[in-house]
């Protein structure tokens, strides 16, 4: 698969210069597509056409619907952006780019928490899985930092998403958002190498959630990348339709 994704990246890039009527097309599908599934797997109950309205006609979902959902979409795609900016800017991974992009996606949301590593210990509903007690959280990160400067040339580039991905959800490093901020950190270091914006489907939450445990509990992470690569497949057969 990874020969088959490569091959569609360097379709891509013989396409340059993008059409800009394409590219904003597709900014505005992934903008949603992304945002209500990364919402979802963590439980907002907003349907993608709600999403829709939400981030293109600026509409306020009522019946039902809490602030918080609606303030969970105008942050993603925010984050969103702002990994799209940090990208533009040729900037890399480091703790304040996680902070961030972290305090996007909490504020107004929960404030007090938002781009501040957690100060509590966490059991995460059902797994096996325990997460490093709190005090350690600060040199966890660290050490995750010098992991992937020191494994970004060597690995292949979804290798190394899909394994950033995982080691930072198994330091779950903040009270809440840990699940959007790694797909968006995910998302950054694909993007950084010249791959579109991936999404992991609602309907893969289950797959998902079961080989994210698997990687924690086994260190086996090959069932995790190979839903990476898939995502990143899937994104790139969108871009090439709507770029011919």
């Amino acid at each position: 698969m990874i020969k088959e994704i490569d091959k569609k990246k360097k379709i891509l890039y013989s396409k340059r210069p993008f059409n800009e009527t394409a590219i904003k097309n597709l900014k505005q599908y992934f903008d949603v597509d992304l945002t209500y599934n990364s919402n979802a797997i963590e439980g907002n109950t907003l349907t993608i056409i709600e999403t829709k309205v939400i981030l293109e006609d600026g509409i306020t979902i009522g019946k039902g619907k809490t602030l918080k959902e609606h303030l969970e979409v105008i942050n993603h795609k925010e984050a969103i952006d702002y990994v799209e900016d940090i990208v533009n800017r040729n900037i890399d991974i480091d703790q304040n780019v996680i902070k961030d992009l972290h305090y996007i996606i909490l504020k107004s949301i929960n404030n007090e928490n938002a781009g501040r590593y957690r100060s509590v210990n966490v059991l995460i509903s059902g797994s096996n899985h325990r997460s490093p007690e709190h005090f350690l959280v600060p040199q966890e990160m660290e050490d995750l930092i010098k992991w992937y400067d020191e494994n970004k040339n060597k690995l292949h580039p979804m290798a190394l998403a899909a394994e950033f991905h995982h080691k930072f959800t198994f330091i779950h490093p903040f009270i809440d958002g840990n699940g959007r901020c790694g797909r968006l950190l995910m998302n950054l270091i694909l993007m950084r190498n010249g791959y579109p914006i991936t999404v992991i489907r609602m309907e893969e939450r289950n797959e998902y959630m079961s080989a994210l445990e698997k990687a924690s509990v086994e260190n086996d992470l090959q069932d995790f990348i190979n839903i990476i690569n898939e995502a990143v497949n899937r994104s790139l057969d969108k871009y090439l339709y709507v770029l011919g």
